[in-house]
Formats: C-alpha cells, structure tokens, sequence
C-alpha cells in the first residue's frame, strides 16, 4: 500500500504572512531604569567589579 501524497498549502496573503513571521520574531524588554548597572566600589585592593549582581542576573535571565 502506497503513501497518500503530502497536502501541500499554498500561502495566498503575503502581507499578513510576512507581518506574522515578524511578529513572532519579537520579543519585548521591560527595564527599571533605577536598577544600578555598575557594582559600588568595596574599598579593598583589587580588581574592582564592573557590574552589580542584579546587572549580571538580568543579562543571564535574557
């Protein structure tokens, strides 16, 4: 017994097509802008660190 031809679909409205594809591209990024970005200074001899840890786990989470 032979397999039924696959059904092909033939896509008729370009615009909202391309529209979804761009859609389902995006992704949207809230931000606080009171979140420190730089980590304060320690006051011990050193490398100082350059970003806080709440900077880091934003950029780990996206």
């Amino acid at each position: 017994m032979s397999k039924p031809p696959p059904i092909r679909y033939r896509t008729t409205n370009w615009s909202s097509y391309n529209a979804a594809l761009r859609k389902r591209g995006s992704m949207l990024i809230w931000v606080d802008q009171e979140m420190a970005w730089l980590a304060p200074h320690q006051g011990r001899l050193g490398r100082p660190a350059v970003f806080s840890d709440a900077a880091i786990q934003f950029c780990l989470s996206v």
